[in-house]
């Protein structure tokens, strides 16, 4: 079953009024490399400005989405985590958190989190639940802890383990905003034996490309972002137990078997931590 409300013609009005087809979305650009259908113009054409300035940033997008994949099959099938929170969801696409966990454990209950009316508006076709299980979907920023909360009680049960999944979404929260003391507070709600997962993207003197990339999205693009380092992204865990191989380039954490070599490093850096 799932609690997303049932669209309304007010509603749907209010969503595309404010959808800003005028200026290139992070969640938008992200469909797009990621091969959806959900963009614009705008995006396609600062999505592939970005791509000539750093080749690679597709494969981050993919290394993203297939770590959210790895790191949740874990959560549910070798943890036995039922509960999932999933913050700065973005548009919908395959293999999304419900739908992997719920392929695992049917019974599963989700709430996805974001604050893109263009999410909004695809969430209640897209991000259906099994009916054992339970779907809900809020509209809300990262930033208000206590209504994101008191909503997802609605849903799950905090007295039971949570996964929080903070995918590419704290690179939203300047350095004056207290991003740490953020993600803390999200963290201190929850019980013993919940879980962290969380991504980000890095700057490395490695990778320079990436920084230039960035510069060209904070000057054109929204929201603006935020780029930390490995050990800054580090300390987003600390006081948690962090889950082998630590926090490492998305595709390298616990990449499928393969007999080929290691997967190639990607500027998006990601781990799984355990509250003890």
């Amino acid at each position: 079953m799932t609690d997303i409300p049932a669209a309304t013609n007010g509603v749907a009005a209010s969503l595309r009024a404010r959808i800003n087809t005028d200026q290139p979305h992070t969640a938008r650009i992200w469909n797009y490399w990621l091969g959806g259908k959900d963009h614009y113009e705008v995006d396609r054409e600062a999505g592939d400005r970005i791509r000539q300035l750093h080749p690679g940033i597709g494969e981050y997008a993919r290394a993203d989405r297939l770590f959210l994949g790895r790191a949740v099959r874990h959560l549910a099938g070798e943890v036995g985590i039922r509960q999932f929170l999933d913050i700065g969801t973005g548009l919908p696409t395959a293999d999304n958190t419900h739908e992997v966990a719920q392929r695992i454990a049917p019974e599963s209950r989700i709430v996805y989190v974001d604050n893109d009316p263009l999410v909004l508006a695809h969430a209640r076709a897209l991000l259906t639940s099994t009916p054992e299980g339970r779907t809900d979907y809020l509209d809300q920023d990262l930033r208000n802890v206590d209504a994101i909360v008191e909503h997802a009680a609605k849903t799950l049960d905090f007295s039971e383990p949570v996964a929080l999944i903070l995918l590419g979404v704290v690179i939203f929260i300047g350095d004056d905003e207290d991003p740490y003391g953020l993600v803390r507070q999200l963290t201190d709600r929850l019980p013993t034996g919940s879980h962290l997962v969380l991504s980000h993207t890095i700057t490395s003197p490695s990778m320079p490309d990436v920084d230039e990339a960035v510069r060209f999205w904070n000057e054109h693009g929204t929201p603006k972002l935020t780029q930390r380092t490995p050990a800054d992204v580090a300390r987003f865990f600390d006081g948690l137990q962090l889950l082998e191989p630590g926090v490492v380039s998305c595709s390298r954490w616990r990449p499928e078997p393969a007999a080929g070599p290691e997967p190639a490093e990607v500027a998006m850096f990601g781990g799984v931590a355990r509250k003890g």
